[in-house]
């Protein structure tokens, strides 16, 4: 077996979007996959058969990234092959082409093109679709204009790219760039008569819908806002038959998050955000749908709802609540695993899937449950669960397993003050030997309320390759183990910083082939901020290397895409009435005091930490002649180190290789 490679996880296959067939004898996926060569990702769906559960390509066009299941032999799906299409988006005139295809053979025939950027659909019937798309308050409908008509407009949307007009927050959101009066607009598209009906109004914007078993009714979560979005949202019910939209729930400041049909009732999760600010973990509700009552299933429930364990080594995304007979299914995060659960009508919660390691997402038909997840230190793969066993159904990335050395990580739990301890890991260098003197790495997760487990993370194998000692924790204000330990608002810096150091501390007095002046440090987003701020309250590092991190924490309020709620709830105030605050809080303030040489990755369209962060700090640490270095990445946002271009995540992970075996080795 070989040490791994930097590069190695452009080989790796990334699998995404599971869904059962009606009948529940197939299921479909998707696969991605890394062409460096053309610095994207290509995209195809995959078929499972069930009863064989052999597994085979569908689709080849190399984009089909999502997809829905038409009947029991049909899917559709998005994609781009037609020679016109560049020239329509050059005309600035957005649309989505679909596609359909049987999967028992024959080639992929288009099926219509609908004028949107279209978000999400499900289908009614054969001809019938509900949808959700992009639409902007300023532009007209192409809908129903005249070709003159359409082509004025189409000329006004070409011309108005070269302006940005803003005038509401958020006028940006990382990933989806600029979005000034932009909304997800809900939609019905008749393709026998290839007419787009819009059903919510222009303000609101529809984060979630759900057909209920007939589909003759939907239920969807909107959110109506001028000038500036609050985090307040509403539920209502769409009748299709009828075309009438009503809102159920009463009047009240409350966030709903999820929703869907669960016998005649709808269940909901979602929180007012009092108590705990709006990281605030959601509980159960049930709304009735005439009376817009509102009952609390779970009144006790502390508990995580999704998956925030992370990795560096998914890509695409799936179900993370799914509504099959009469339970709920959902996944959570508990400690440092991803568990999946269901819950009933009464509010009795079960734990199917138990297994130590990470649910990304599942589909459910009957009794039968496949999974995609991490297990060990296995990437994805998919995965059956029966009668209270996994089986492992694809081998995707079985030769990482085969052909590489990987580090397990060993558990330690930490008593960092009394009575109050935290989970953290340590990997051993590659043909580690006792007695040999290593360099250790110290990596800070990002959130600050997602958590490390024990599933594979690419650059904390490679570094173990590299020599390396890596060690990681879940800090206070992590997720995982209840809103209490999770809350670090107004402390950031404080408390948690506590926890790192004295976990830094046990690390090096528990492992003494660590070299304790050759240690690192490394983080990103809100691991930035912590990189950031340790810099400048401790020289006990040799190196730092800081990404898409946070250091003023007034100009993340006013530059970024959350900042102007975010950082009130987790700081307090706002700049004009608790200035002080912040600054105390702000890195960026003790930038004087910083004498570790440090790097620092940001990318230009980063709108969640935006490039000012890193500029300000890199600034301040050049004026005060600290050695110090920053990359800045063109053309990628939050998500670089997961889903960027493959040639920046390659130079990415060099550049901060490159700088830690500089200073430590």
């Amino acid at each position: 077996m070989e040490k791994l490679q930097l590069e190695d996880f452009t080989k790796f296959k990334f699998l995404s979007g599971l869904k059962y067939s009606p009948n529940g004898d197939y299921a479909a996926f998707a696969v991605h996959r890394m062409d460096v060569e053309e610095n994207k990702y290509l995209s195809n769906i995959w078929l499972l058969d069930i009863k064989s559960r052999k597994y085979f390509q569908l689709t080849s066009f190399n984009e089909e990234r999502g997809f829905v299941w038409l009947d029991n032999e049909n899917i559709l799906f998005s994609g781009s092959r037609n020679p016109k299409d560049k020239e329509k988006v050059e005309s600035g005139e957005e649309f989505t082409r679909y596609y359909k295809i049987n999967i028992h053979g024959g080639e992929a025939l288009e099926a219509f093109v609908i004028p949107k950027k279209v978000m999400n659909i499900e289908p009614i019937d054969e001809n019938t679709f509900l949808l959700t798309a992009r639409y902007n308050v300023n532009e007209k409908e192409l809908e129903g204009l005249s070709e003159e008509e359409k082509q004025k407009e189409l000329k006004k949307r070409k011309e108005e790219k070269d302006y940005k007009v803003l005038d509401e927050i958020p006028y940006w959101v990382n990933g989806a760039g600029f979005i000034n009066k932009d909304r997800e607009r809900l939609y019905l598209y008749r393709a026998n008569e290839n007419k787009l009906q819009p059903i919510t109004d222009e303000y609101t914007d529809v984060s979630l819908f759900k057909l209920n078993r007939d589909k003759s009714k939907a239920v969807f979560i909107g959110r109506t806002y001028k000038d500036k979005m609050d985090l307040v949202s509403d539920v209502y019910i769409y009748d299709v038959a009828s075309n009438e939209v009503k809102k159920i729930n009463r009047d009240e400041d409350f966030s709903y998050r999820y929703a869907d049909f669960l016998g005649d009732k709808i269940i909901c999760t979602g929180t007012d955000m009092k108590k705990y600010g709006i990281n605030e973990n959601g509980k159960f509700y049930l709304l009735d749908i005439d009376s817009g009552e509102k009952k609390c299933i779970t009144p006790d429930l502390d508990m995580s709802l999704g998956n925030s364990v992370g990795s560096d080594s998914r890509y695409g995304s799936g179900y993370s609540f799914k509504v099959e007979g009469d339970y709920l299914y959902f996944i959570s995060t508990e400690r440092y695993n991803a568990y999946l659960n269901r819950i009933d009508v009464n509010g009795k919660i079960e734990k199917v899937i138990a297994s130590d390691g990470s649910v990304d997402m599942f589909d459910v038909k009957g009794e039968n449950i496949l999974f995609i997840g991490f297990r060990g230190l296995k990437l994805l793969e998919l995965y059956e669960y029966k009668n209270g066993e996994e089986k492992q159904l694809t081998d995707f990335n079985e030769w990482v397993q085969k052909e590489r050395k990987l580090s397990k990580p060993e558990r330690v739990e930490v008593e960092t003050r009394p009575g109050h301890f935290i989970d953290g890991w340590v990997i051993k260098p590659i043909d580690y030997e006792e007695g040999k003197k290593y360099p250790a790495i110290l990596d800070i997760h990002g959130g600050p309320k997602t958590v490390y487990g024990e599933i594979y993370f690419h650059e904390m194998q490679y570094w173990a390759a590299e020599g390396y000692f890596v060690f990681f924790c879940n800090p206070k204000g992590s997720d995982g183990r209840g809103n209490e330990f999770a809350d670090i608002r107004g402390k950031y810096g404080t408390i948690d910083y506590e926890d790192i150091m004295k976990f830094t501390d046990y690390v090096l007095e528990n492992y003494k082939d660590i070299d304790p002046s050759r240690v690192g440090v490394t983080g990103g987003s809100y691991g930035g901020f912590m990189t950031n701020w340790i810099i400048g309250h401790t020289d006990r590092f040799k190196a730092a290397v800081s990404q898409r991190s946070i250091s003023n924490w007034t100009t993340e309020f006013g530059t970024t895409d959350i900042g102007y709620y975010f950082v009130p709830d987790q700081i307090g105030g706002t700049p004009w009435d608790n200035f002080e605050k912040y600054w105390e809080h702000s890195p960026l303030k003790y930038a004087d005091r910083v004498k570790t040489p440090t790097l620092f990755l940001h990318s230009d369209e980063d709108y969640r930490c935006w490039m000012a962060e890193a500029l300000q700090m890199f600034s301040a640490l050049k004026y005060f002649g600290v050695e110090s270095k920053l990359v800045l990445f063109h053309g990628e946002n939050h998500e670089l180190s997961r889903s960027g271009k493959p040639k920046h995540r390659i130079r990415r992970l060099r550049e901060i290789t490159e700088w830690f075996n500089k200073y430590l080795k």
